[in-house]
């Protein structure tokens, strides 16, 4: 099931949106103001976003350079041609102008997460001057390569598809057993240690975060 995140806090307008999402067969997730929006990519990634521009704390303009890898489809009341070029060419995949055709809305997320899959079959990750390409299995840093194992390559994956955000200990085991089914929890700090020296070593900071009790993050500049 494709998860939906709606950044918005006109509850009217969330509330009717969740429940023409759900009834499409959509879960949803929420959040109210741009800094909680912030706080939800932290332990979250949706498949797609609903971004409006008129938050408390964080406006979306704001919020946006934050999400990364994952489609944006602003929904905001400003109509001039100027903002939604900026937002546009600032990462966002699609602008809806508020008020809008639920119909319409449901189609436009259709259009993007068809186009988000097809993008996931052959793409390379970025995360700064770090590329992974999903097709060579090849990683570089600023065009020189990065020797690293089968299990390493499975854990920069996920946390350069989740960059900035701090990814559970569990969830990268969940994540990556299908590819790495030996890896345990002890084994898999070893491997992060492994790829933090690696990563060091060829950039010279240090990319991958351990966040204390919780998990690890690789952090993008």
């Amino acid at each position: 099931m494709k998860t939906i995140a709606i950044i918005d806090d006109d509850v009217h307008i969330g509330n009717m949106i969740e429940e023409v999402l759900q009834g499409e067969g959509y879960n949803v997730i929420r959040a109210y103001s741009g800094t909680e929006a912030l706080y939800l990519f932290e332990n979250n990634h949706p498949d797609l976003v609903l971004l409006d521009l008129m938050l408390p704390g964080l406006s979306g303009e704001e919020v946006l350079p934050h999400i990364q890898n994952i489609p944006v489809i602003v929904i905001s009341a400003k109509i001039d041609v100027d903002s939604k070029v900026d937002l546009l060419m600032s990462g966002a995949a699609d602008y809806l102008t508020k008020p809008f055709d639920t119909k319409e809305l449901v189609a436009r997320i259709a259009v993007q997460l068809r186009k988000a899959e097809n993008d996931n079959k052959s793409k390379v990750l970025k995360a700064g001057g770090l590329l992974l390409n999903e097709e060579s299995h090849e990683v570089s840093y600023n065009g020189e390569l990065i020797k690293i194992t089968k299990t390493e390559y499975a854990v920069l994956k996920i946390l350069m598809v989740n960059q900035n955000r701090t990814i559970s200990k569990s969830g990268i085991l969940e994540k990556i057993s299908e590819d790495t089914p030996d890896c345990t929890e002890d084994s898999l700090k070893q491997h992060i240690s492994n790829l933090r020296v690696k990563l060091r070593d060829i950039s010279g900071q240090d990319m991958i975060q351990a966040v204390w009790g919780i998990g690890y993050k690789l952090i993008a500049e």
